[in-house]
């Protein structure tokens, strides 16, 4: 039935190329990627949980804070890449309608790891956590239209 469907369209002519195979045999199942994603995300929400117990750990909670609050946002970020794929996921990330809200959430992750693991301090692992917490926020809500701007408006309501 493809053999017809490449004949009518004019694309037998074509010469066969194996990439069209290579792709549907390394492609995901729906179901797959669905059961990938809810793995992802239960091991993200996980790691976010056990970051915050591990919060009142006396000396070294905070720094165990960070790490595992980062690695849990890492994997529900990576979650998403079932859904979609990776390639796709990367360029909706890198669009220039959430490219700002993107480079600042990688780099509050990777500051927050290089200010628990290189720098040790627990301080500004902290101060990292907290603008990666909202560097979150703003660019999951790029993905919600008008999202953005109902909270632009609703934060100039609540200062004035």
């Amino acid at each position: 039935m493809d053999k017809l469907k490449r004949v009518l369209s004019g694309r037998d002519a074509e010469e066969p190329s194996g990439l069209p195979e290579v792709i549907d045999a390394t492609s995901l199942g729906w179901g797959t990627r669905v059961k990938g994603f809810i793995a992802c995300f239960a091991i993200g929400c996980l790691c976010s949980i056990l970051g915050s117990c591990l919060l009142w750990i006396p000396k070294k909670g905070l720094v165990l804070f960070a790490v595992f609050y980062t690695l849990g946002n890492i994997a529900s970020i990576g979650s998403t890449m079932f859904l979609m794929g990776p390639m796709k996921q990367l360029k909706r990330m890198f669009e220039p309608t959430r490219l700002i809200a993107t480079i600042v959430m990688l780099l509050c992750l990777i500051l927050t790891l290089c200010s628990a693991f290189w720098w040790r301090k627990a301080g500004l692992a902290l101060l990292f956590c907290i603008l990666q917490f909202f560097a979150m926020a703003w660019y999951s809500i790029s993905f919600i239209p008008y999202a953005r701007d109902a909270v632009k408006k609703c934060v100039s309501v609540c200062l004035s």
